[in-house]
């Protein structure tokens, strides 16, 4: 197709002039959410990697697939949308300003994502920036080494902190042909406890499969009608403590439950088309990641994963409890290591590290053993700058959640005659309750992060 024929088909599926549309502001934005989804989809068929869920209407997929791929074209598109959405939206919290607020940022990731698709690459920050809405902090290599230091403390036996820490690890690797047992147990347990707090949609499932050969350690492929399809990757050997945040951030009340909420309150019951298309790299993700790893902490909060592991997932396995206290004290200060990911991924995306650079790092500073490192690197060279996603967007969530909980306490305390910290039954009441609200909605990194 050449490009006056392909600009003609631009102007006949994508853009509709102003004068076209109606003067109701719903109206309007309707039009421009199903202009919204049409280009979304239309990336999607080039970059594959660009649309991770769709589960609306048959007729806004894409007729045709020109031989070239039109960055030009599509850039243009995207700023075209961005002025009309800019004419409907405004700082007042409406429900019209939210859902143009909401598509404007998400189509600065889609001219972002068409850039990096076409070779045309930014610094880390530049892309985590435009793709997520975000940029995640930066800490010096002493700021690891102090909690290495603090970890070196609580580990027994002699030599540097990699080694003992793996020594120690090593004890909770789950036997391959024990997987599917102790997977499906984690994921039980996590619904089990996820549903007395909400009300899911009625019919909801999910199957539950073993892959290889993937950059990633867990994947939910979402297909609408409150379906999902859940992998686990088995190229690397998987730990205890990974069954249940896999399981858990995949399933209830990780992803699964974050799309079938959108589905059923947004895309069904108010008829925003824009909803139905959920493209990876966009600020959505920076939400559903950090949601689906805040949910592992709330559906096992506390000492709760310890008694799970003890009491049911580590007897299945056939493995020992002895050290399971100590393993995840060990893996709750691994945890505030997460970040040290991020340099890794700004350092090869920047090319200020070599890959090798980076499997030494990851190895030194987030305590990962060599296959998982290699692992994490592949991530990096396909994803980029998503890894911020994981730890920025937990720890975003988290302090949401709790300024919230905090606030409203706060205001029970005052006028209930209940102290400011609360009992520990009402405060998790509150923080699945404000947890649903932020799955419900189309919530920004901005309006997460203020």
């Amino acid at each position: 197709m050449n490009r006056l024929k392909y600009l003609l088909f631009l102007a006949a599926g994508l853009i509709s002039s102003c004068s076209e549309m109606h003067p109701d502001k719903e109206r309007e934005l309707n039009a421009l959410a199903e202009r919204y989804v049409r280009l979304g989809l239309f990336i999607g068929q080039y970059d594959t990697d660009f649309v991770d869920a769709y589960y609306g209407p048959d007729s806004l997929k894409p007729k045709t697939k020109p031989a070239v791929f039109p960055k030009d074209s599509i850039l243009s598109t995207i700023a075209a949308m961005q002025e009309e959405l800019a004419g409907l939206s405004g700082s007042s919290s409406d429900t019209n300003s939210q859902r143009a607020n909401w598509m404007a940022g998400q189509l600065t990731a889609f001219g972002r994502r068409v850039k990096i698709f076409t070779g045309e690459t930014g610094t880390f920050d530049d892309e985590s920036k435009d793709l997520f809405g975000v940029k995640a902090p930066e800490y010096p290599a002493n700021h690891y080494q102090r909690l290495i230091d603090s970890l070196d403390r609580i580990l027994p036996g002699s030599g540097n902190v990699q080694d003992r820490f793996q020594v120690l690890a090593k004890r909770f690797i789950i036997p391959k042909d024990k997987l599917d047992t102790v997977f499906k147990a984690t994921i039980a347990e996590a619904r089990k406890r996820t549903v007395a707090h909400y009300d899911l949609p009625a019919g909801e499932t999910f199957t539950l499969g073993y892959v290889t050969g993937k950059p990633w350690s867990g994947y939910n492929w979402y297909k609408g009608n409150y379906t999902s399809e859940i992998q686990i990757n088995t190229d690397t050997r998987i730990f205890i403590e990974r069954a249940i945040d896999v399981g858990s951030h995949e399933s209830y009340p990780g992803h699964h439950v974050y799309n079938m909420l959108l589905e059923k309150n947004l895309y069904r019951d108010k008829g925003w088309v824009e909803i139905s298309l959920y493209p990876l790299f966009s600020p959505q993700s920076f939400i559903a990641e950090g949601s689906a790893n805040y949910g592992i902490e709330l559906v096992f909060p506390r000492d709760e994963k310890i008694r799970f592991s003890r009491d049911i997932i580590l007897p299945l396995a056939g493995l020992d409890t002895t050290h399971i206290g100590l393993y995840f004290k060990a893996l709750a200060i691994r945890g505030k290591l997460n970040y040290a990911r991020n340099e890794a991924a700004r350092g090869l995306v920047n090319k200020t590290m070599t890959e090798k650079q980076a499997v030494d790092w990851l190895q030194k500073y987030c305590l990962y053993n060599e296959e998982t490192a290699l692992k994490s690197v592949g991530f990096v060279k396909k994803y980029r700058s998503y890894v911020i996603n994981y730890n920025y967007g937990q720890d975003a969530v988290e302090r949401y959640i709790e300024h919230g909980l905090q606030e409203q306490l706060t205001q029970a305390g005052e006028t209930a005659g209940m102290p400011a910290t609360g009992n520990i039954k009402e405060a998790s009441s509150r923080r699945w309750n404000m947890f649903e609200k932020l799955l419900s909605n189309p919530t920004t990194p901005a309006e997460l992060i203020k």
